[in-house]
C-alpha cells in the first residue's frame, strides 16, 4: 500500500471529498451525526454514505461503513481512495485495513483524532485537509448534541 494509487491526488480527490461533505450535511439534516464518506477509484466516485446510527438505530452504521455498503462488492479496493469528513475511528480503521484501501483523505481530525498511527503503521497513506467546513460542522454538533456524540464514540 502507500501513495501508489493511480489517478490519486488533489484533482481527483475533490469530487469524492465534496460527495462526503454533502453526505455529512444530509445526515445532519436528518437529525443524525454529520459524518460523511465516499469511495473513489481514480476520478470516479463509486459511492458515498453517511453516519446512520441515529436514523437506523444501527451501532456500526458509521459514515465509512455506509459508503462501503453503498459501493457493494468490489473485486479489489487496492486502487481506491476513501474520503471521509472526520478521522476514522478504530472500527472504520480496521475495515480500511481489512479491505486494503491504500489511501484515506480526511476532512478534519481536530474534533476527533482517529486512528492515524494504526493506519500509517499498515502502509495506508493518510491525507488530512483541515477543512474548516468539517471542523465547524462537528464543533456545532458536539456542542448541540453531546449525548449523541458520546454515544457515537462509545464514551
Amino acid at each position: 500500500m502507500g501513495s501508489g494509487a493511480p489517478n490519486s491526488g488533489p484533482t481527483f480527490d475533490a469530487a469524492a471529498f465534496e460527495s462526503a461533505v454533502r453526505a455529512a450535511e444530509e445526515s445532519l439534516s436528518e437529525g443524525g451525526i454529520p459524518i460523511g464518506a465516499a469511495l473513489a477509484r481514480g476520478s470516479e466516485v463509486i459511492a458515498s454514505g453517511h453516519n446512520e446510527r441515529v436514523q437506523h438505530g444501527d451501532p456500526i452504521a458509521h459514515g465509512e461503513m455506509s459508503a462501503l455498503r453503498a459501493a457493494g462488492r468490489q473485486k479489489s479496493y487496492r486502487d481506491t481512495t476513501l474520503c471521509t469528513t472526520l478521522a476514522p475511528c478504530a472500527m472504520c480503521t480496521g475495515t480500511i485495513i481489512q479491505f486494503n484501501i491504500p489511501r484515506v483523505v480526511v476532512g478534519e481530525a481536530t474534533t476527533f483524532p482517529g486512528e492515524f498511527e494504526f493506519l500509517r503503521s499498515r502502509g495506508v497513506e493518510v491525507v488530512v485537509l483541515d477543512d474548516q467546513r468539517c471542523i465547524d460542522m462537528m464543533l456545532r454538533f458536539q456542542r448541540d448534541h453531546p449525548e449523541l456524540w458520546a454515544e457515537d464514540i462509545a464514551e
